[in-house]
């Protein structure tokens, strides 16, 4: 599906990617996340998940950053331990930088989550934060309140898709919503227009 622009401006990104997906490994890597590839892929989106070990240790690798960077539209699933790995809360600052740099469409997917729970940092978020505010983040407040932020954009993103999707795609599934989410990603992928930036 993805098409190249056929502009030599050095502001327009070259695509390699329809969708770059984000998420937590150890939560949705081998179910919802897995079965999400693979309904994209029969349905003819390229779709970019990390499976050669890319996600080690905390920075994103510059091959990742290349694969955001190279992606028109990324889908972050949040599930309970999203927030536990500062891997994807930095890889969730990346998408969303690129996403303020208007070539990038964001869709976020809260799976087996409460959307509020993700916004506010409560629940496993906050469990998470604590854990990050105790550990060796504890002295660098400017990367927790980038990651609390970058929250908080994600779940208003997800909010100002809802206009444009009847029903609402962006909040609270289970493993048996995988074809429902294809089928609509689909439709936005293809038609529904960028949605402006939103800050918190």
């Amino acid at each position: 599906m993805v098409q190249q622009s056929s502009s030599s401006s050095p502001s327009k990104p070259k695509y390699t990617y329809d969708v770059f997906l984000s998420f937590r490994g150890e939560d949705t890597r081998f179910g919802f996340t897995g079965n999400l590839y693979s309904a994209l892929s029969q349905r003819g989106i390229f779709t970019f998940i990390d499976d050669n070990g890319l996600r080690r240790g905390e920075e994103i690798a510059p091959s990742l950053r290349k694969a955001i960077q190279e992606s028109r539209n990324s889908i972050v699933v949040f599930s309970k331990n999203y927030a536990t790995s500062t891997f994807c809360l930095n890889e969730l600052v990346e998408i969303l930088e690129c996403h303020a740099n208007h070539h990038m469409w964001v869709l976020p997917v809260f799976y087996d989550i409460d959307p509020s729970h993700v916004r506010h940092q409560k629940g496993t978020y906050e469990e998470a934060f604590a854990m990050h505010e105790c550990g060796r983040f504890k002295h660098d407040i400017e990367k927790l309140q980038k990651w609390r932020m970058a929250l908080r954009q994600a779940v208003n993103l997800s909010e100002s898709l809802q206009e444009f999707v009847k029903p609402p795609i962006g909040f609270c599934f289970g493993s048996s919503s995988i074809q429902p989410i294809s089928l609509a990603l689909f439709k936005i992928l293809d038609t529904a227009p960028r949605l402006i930036f939103q800050e918190a």
